[in-house]
């Protein structure tokens, strides 16, 4: 299983490493001033709409879709993206606009996206993709739109798409315990990042799987340096998950 870290860009100044060995995914809305480091030209890397932090502290009213869509993709063409969500905004535009954009996407980057699928579509809709398309992807996860009760649930998605031959992504789905029962093909994850959130340090160990912990009672001095450590542990735990998820 492939786990792209997203959210490198916080630590992009900082990181003197190399990324073309890393599974990496940035939202376009994270590019929108025009600046962005050249891993996102590189071969391990998916682009997310970012319409999901377009939208953050709005009601999606104060942003022109259609504008957005044409920026979304001239940023496609310029970096030669191979990899790229469609824009899933189907509770402000509906669904029919969100397929208008995604024909609109597809036919001037001539590279199929990949759809996202969210509960309000249906099974269905569900079966049509995965016929049509050879990777696609299941939102709703962050905005728990899918509960976490309803995990188990998402073993008939991945055995209809397996059916068909084609690979799922879980937006956003890094429950370590529930990545070894669900088989995707690749998921994402800001986790690693639980440092300048929360505090904590990620633990990776025995070479099986990567946890968190907190010191108790202290403040860490550093946040940069727990952020790195944090991330270069999430790269180990992407590589034991490449081979063994």
């Amino acid at each position: 299983m492939k786990v792209y870290l997203a959210g490198y860009k916080t630590i992009e100044k900082v990181w003197n490493k190399s990324t073309e060995d890393i599974y990496l995914l940035s939202s376009f809305w994270e590019h929108k001033s025009g600046k962005y480091g050249d891993y996102v030209k590189q071969e391990k890397h998916i682009l997310d709409s970012g319409a999901y932090s377009a939208l953050a502290g709005t009601t999606g009213k104060e942003v022109d879709w259609n504008l957005y869509v044409k920026k979304y993709i001239k940023f496609i063409i310029n970096t030669k993206q191979k990899l790229f969500f469609e824009m899933d905004i189907d509770p402000l535009v509906g669904l029919p606009k969100v397929l208008e954009y995604r024909e609109q996407i597809e036919e001037e980057t001539g590279i199929k996206s990949i759809p996202v699928w969210h509960k309000s579509r249906g099974k269905q809709n569900w079966l049509n993709l995965v016929k049509k398309y050879n990777y696609v992807a299941i939102g709703g996860i962050v905005t728990k739109e899918i509960k976490k009760k309803e995990y188990p649930l998402l073993r008939w998605f991945l055995d209809e798409a397996k059916k068909e031959n084609c690979k799922v992504h879980g937006l956003g789905f890094t429950s370590v315990p529930m990545l070894k029962k669900l088989k995707f093909y690749s998921v994402d994850s800001t986790t690693w990042n639980v440092g300048g959130r929360f505090g904590k340090v990620c633990i990776f160990e025995d070479n099986k799987y990567s946890k968190q912990w907190k010191p108790d009672n202290k403040r860490v001095k550093n946040i940069k340096t727990l952020n790195l450590y944090n991330f270069q542990t999430w790269v180990k735990f992407q590589k034991y998950a490449e081979t063994n998820l």
